[in-house]
């Protein structure tokens, strides 16, 4: 199977529907391939019940559709997803579900991209041509998690977040939560309100907004305050300031611990840097993701650096080569998505428009 179309997008996350919809409000067909069997799949289905998004909902809504009056502030998960939901419907949005990309090159004689996609149903390979290619799988493409010597003879649980909903089968059992991001400190939280005996890795210090005067200091806790400010750390790292749910407090009471990094495990022993050692159940490594762009992307014209993010700092990270784009790879969340998409859009209607 063969199909042209003017735009090729990859991904069908909230980053791949809002560049779509733009598309489609300026009449420019394209095309959406998402290896899953639904769009925002990180959404459905990998995110934990009680996620909300960590920024003011005017700082995450998708281009043309505001979030309505009567949304939170913080917009829960299940509001977020019925929020895409009406996205996709509105807009036309029609991804290509279940295509797992294999290769995308660019035919310098043909001057188009070629895009090879694994028909995960059918089993059949489908290529796709078209004169623009939209990588909008994102920083968030596969969860992370890092080597830590031993973690092979754990003998325990060993999951990532994306696969953490909530901690009604943890109760009475220690699980140690690794990462003390939003995900990391909201995930011990609700681990400890199941019963579970929690502990959390903090290995560098905790962002939180006012931290000293709301919460005074954290050290002897185990928690270092940072040398940065919350909007310099998120623009030079792309971390987001750390929101607590209610974590410090059940850390100062001692019903969740914080631990230092981990130096090796051995079965279901753990030991940390600080020569601690502990026995543990379970392990749920709130540590982030990674990009996987250059396992399929061929050829990216020096748009994408090793580790699979833009070479150029944003503003200027969006447009590659021969009609090459990328969205949500900014390190800005949401509001990044939203003015990468528009951006990409514009783009391609004003060189289309001139041809």
């Amino acid at each position: 199977m063969k199909q042209e179309t003017i735009v090729m997008i990859v991904g069908a996350g909230p980053a791949g529907i809002a560049t779509s919809a733009c598309l489609n409000l300026l009449s420019i067909p394209n095309i959406v391939l998402e290896r899953e069997d639904c769009y925002a799949s990180l959404w459905q289905k990998k995110a934990y019940d009680r996620l909300k998004l960590h920024l003011a909902k005017n700082f995450c809504q998708l281009p043309h559709m505001p979030f309505p009056l009567s949304a939170p502030t913080f917009v829960p998960k299940n509001m977020f997803v019925q929020y895409l939901k009406n996205y996709v419907y509105h807009f036309n949005v029609d991804p290509l579900y279940q295509r797992s990309v294999e290769s995308a090159w660019y035919d310098k004689s043909a001057q188009k991209w070629v895009v090879t996609a694994q028909n995960n149903v059918s089993g059949l390979v489908e290529e796709y041509v078209s004169e623009f290619l939209v990588v909008a799988t994102g920083e968030n493409s596969e969860g992370f998690i890092p080597n830590v010597y031993g973690l092979d003879t754990f003998k325990g649980l060993v999951i990532h977040s994306s696969e953490y909903e909530n901690g009604k089968t943890f109760g009475d059992k220690d699980v140690l939560v690794v990462g003390a991001g939003n995900s990391g400190m909201e995930i011990a939280y609700d681990l400890c309100n199941w019963g579970a005996q929690t502990s959390v890795v903090v290995r560098s210090p905790m962002v939180l907004v006012l931290s000293k005067l709301l919460y005074g200091d954290l050290r002897r806790f185990g928690i270092q305050r940072p040398l940065k400010g919350p909007f310099l750390l998120k623009k030079e790292t792309g971390r987001s300031p750390v929101i607590d749910v209610g974590t410090i407090s059940k850390i100062k009471t001692g019903d969740i611990k914080v631990m230092t990094s981990i130096k090796d495990i051995q079965g279901y022993i753990i030991k940390f840097t600080n020569g601690q050692g502990r026995q543990f159940d379970a392990i749920v490594f709130a540590t982030g993701f990674k990009s996987t762009v250059r396992k399929w992307l061929k050829e990216d014209g020096g748009l994408f650096n090793e580790k699979g993010m833009p070479k150029h700092k944003s503003p200027n990270h969006w447009k590659g080569e021969n009609g090459l784009y990328c969205v949500g790879f900014a390190s800005a969340g949401l509001f990044g998505i939203s003015n990468d998409a528009k951006n990409i859009a514009n783009d391609i209607f004003r060189i289309v428009d001139g041809k």
